[in-house]
């Protein structure tokens, strides 16, 4: 069976991709930090019929990064979704705000996918980053965040010119704000209700995920 390790899949976008994914006939590895809500997404595939593993990772660390691969013997995909953002305005963020945010969407991204080359080379595998709009131009009160994303695109683009002769891909993935809890400790979306839900997303990257360097939900 393909396997499908999805990086923060205890909430919002990574619960719905390990939703579809496992509704496509992927063993879904879901990976966070926070094991309570892993265990209930891992809950809800198996009553729906599918399959899934739960690791407790911190992408930020890779000891942790390193432990959870060491349990693993297959990957056809990786999804680096775990993300965090933190908005104001440039003189507001401090310098906790800018290492929270550049080492969970940029220093975790690559630690994982760093992980993952060996598995991802004997499978014909592939990685998908997700970036969202903020990879794409610069938004107000975003100045940070903006930052990381732009990062994962140049790594992934990079990704797509040093890995042209591997086996393995790297796509690259664009989507706008979603009504998720990544708003919940933040008034930087004052009604998150109207933005679009996290499914329908989640099903248009696993209907384009075969391997291409970009997937636009949004641009």
């Amino acid at each position: 069976m393909r396997k499908a390790l999805i990086s923060g899949a205890g909430t919002g976008l990574g619960r719905a991709l390990a939703l579809q994914y496992a509704q496509n006939d992927y063993n879904v590895v879901l990976t966070g930090r926070t094991e309570r809500k892993l265990l209930l997404v891992q809950k809800e595939i198996k009553e729906r019929g599918g399959e899934a593993e739960v690791l407790i990772c911190d992408v930020t660390e890779p000891s942790s990064v390193q432990e959870a691969f060491k349990q693993l013997d297959h990957i056809d995909v990786l999804i680096n979704n775990a993300g965090l953002g933190i908005f104001g305005n440039l003189s507001s963020y401090n310098s906790e705000d800018i290492d929270q945010m550049m080492n969970t969407n940029v220093k975790g991204t690559i630690l994982m996918t760093q992980a993952a080359m060996p598995f991802l080379k004997r499978s014909n595998g592939r990685v998908l980053n997700i970036i969202s709009t903020a990879g794409l131009r610069g938004k107000t009160n975003e100045t940070v965040y903006c930052a990381s994303k732009f990062a994962v695109r140049g790594f992934t683009e990079s990704l797509h010119k040093e890995w042209e002769s591997e086996p393995m891909k790297a796509t690259a993935v664009y989507m706008g704000g979603m009504n998720t809890p990544f708003w919940d400790e933040s008034d930087h979306v004052s009604q998150p209700e109207n933005l679009k839900g996290p499914e329908g997303v989640a099903k248009k990257i696993c209907d384009e995920d075969d391997g291409r360097p970009e997937i636009f939900v949004d641009r």
